[in-house]
C-alpha cells in the first residue's frame, strides 16, 4: 500500500455577507454602471432614475451620476446611445444606423407620419389639452381619421373633457410621443419662434 503525504487542510475562509440586492462599492467591483447598463438593455420603455435606484436599492444621486457617466461614455460616435427621454432613460441605437438596423430586423425604418398627421400632432402638442373642434379650427379641415390613427399608434390620448356644453373630449400627447421624438418632456418642444 502506497501512502501519500497528507496535504495541509486549508481552513475555509469566513464568508463575508453582503446585503442581498446591494451592489459592491466602486472599489470592490463594477459599481453601478454595469447593472444599470444591463437593466437599460432589456427595458422596453424609458425607466426613471428613481425606479432604477429602487430596483438596485441605491441612492438616487449615485444612480444619476452613474447614468451621466454612461451617457458620456457612449457619446455620439458609438452604435448605441444612452438618452434621457419621456421622463426616463433608454439605451437606443444611434439614429445614423437606423436603415441598417431596420434591415437586420427585417422591417422598414419607423413608419413616417403624413404631413396632415404631423400638423395635427403639432397642434395637439403645443395646445394640449385641446378639443377636436379646436384642432379643426386651426387646421381648417376635419381631423377625424387622422385623430383615430394618432390614438391607435399611441401618440395621442384622451386626457379629459372640456367644461361646458357638450363636454367635448380633450386630447394630449403620450409618453410614446416623447419617446418617438426624443423629448424629455413637452417643455423641450422647440419654441414657436424657432419653427
Amino acid at each position: 500500500m502506497i501512502q501519500r503525504p497528507k496535504q495541509p487542510v486549508e481552513e475555509p475562509e469566513e464568508a463575508v455577507e453582503k446585503p442581498e440586492g446591494r451592489l459592491p462599492a466602486d472599489d470592490e467591483g463594477p459599481g453601478l454602471e454595469a447593472p444599470l447598463e444591463a437593466l437599460l438593455f432589456v427595458a422596453r420603455e424609458p425607466i426613471s432614475t428613481k425606479r432604477l435606484a429602487d430596483m438596485l436599492e441605491e441612492d438616487g444621486a449615485r444612480v444619476k451620476e452613474a447614468l451621466q457617466r454612461l451617457q458620456e461614455r457612449y457619446g455620439e460616435r458609438r452604435g448605441l446611445q444612452l438618452v434621457e427621454i419621456a421622463g426616463g432613460w433608454r439605451l437606443l441605437t444611434n439614429p445614423s444606423f437606423a436603415d441598417a438596423v431596420a434591415a437586420l430586423a427585417g422591417r422598414k425604418a419607423q413608419d413616417r407620419l403624413s404631413h396632415a398627421a404631423l400638423e395635427t400632432l403639432a397642434i395637439i402638442a403645443y395646445r394640449q389639452p385641446v378639443s377636436r373642434a379646436e384642432i379643426e379650427r386651426v387646421r381648417g379641415v376635419g381631423v377625424g381619421p387622422i385623430l383615430r390613427t394618432l390614438l391607435e399608434i399611441d401618440l395621442v390620448k384622451v386626457s379629459g373633457r372640456e367644461e361646458g356644453l357638450g363636454r367635448a373630449l380633450l386630447y394630449a400627447t403620450t409618453k410614446a410621443f416623447l419617446d418617438r421624438f426624443g423629448l424629455k418632456s413637452v417643455k423641450d418642444l422647440p419654441a414657436s419662434l424657432e419653427l
